[in-house]
């Protein structure tokens, strides 16, 4: 048994999906917060039922794209009009109409970013070794098992109840997780 000043979860390993699924229903109304699950595919309504969300993903999107249409907006106003204002065919300093095209485009660019940043972010990467890939068979997760770790930073976990209660589940094994 690992310290479990050194240990970064538990983790259940199952041969089916459905098996996952039903598990990580359990594990969740027992209470437990902090919990990933690893399968070789998508798995139907595994997210809803962990209650992970992706709100924050569209978030970061609409607020970079704002920033960035606005960053365009102002520095094409304070350009044109203050700046260096040029009288081009007798047009008002404030022709906002031309402004659109870069503004759109930087607003798409921001958005872009900020989702790509914000996806790296919210899924801690990059990250080039996990403690997962220490526990021994966690390598059949590209083929054909499925994994659902309780984290010890949960505030439930406690590491003897919490490795009886994934024994309880019915799994192939249950693992510790070395940090």
């Amino acid at each position: 048994m690992t310290d479990s000043a050194t240990l970064y979860g538990l983790m259940v390993e199952f041969d089916s999906p459905e098996a996952l699924k039903d598990a990580a229903r359990r594990v969740r109304d027992e209470g437990f917060e902090e919990v990933e699950a690893f399968t070789p595919m998508p798995v139907e309504g595994l997210d809803d039922i962990l209650g992970h969300d992706d709100k924050w993903i569209a978030a970061l999107v609409l607020a970079g794209a704002l920033f960035g249409a606005t960053l365009a907006f102002g520095m094409q106003t304070y350009s044109w009009v203050w700046d260096y204002p040029i009288n081009i065919g007798g047009r008002p300093m404030f022709s906002w109409p031309s402004f659109i095209p870069i503004t759109f485009e930087l607003g798409v660019l921001f958005a872009a970013l900020a989702g790509f940043l914000g996806m790296l972010l919210l899924n801690r990467l990059p990250k080039l070794h996990h403690p997962t890939f220490e526990v021994p068979g966690f390598d059949r997760v590209t083929s054909d098992r499925f994994f659902l770790m309780v984290s010890a930073d949960d505030g439930r976990f406690d590491r003897h109840r919490t490795a009886d209660f994934l024994d309880s589940l019915g799994g192939l094994a249950v693992s510790e997780v070395p940090s």
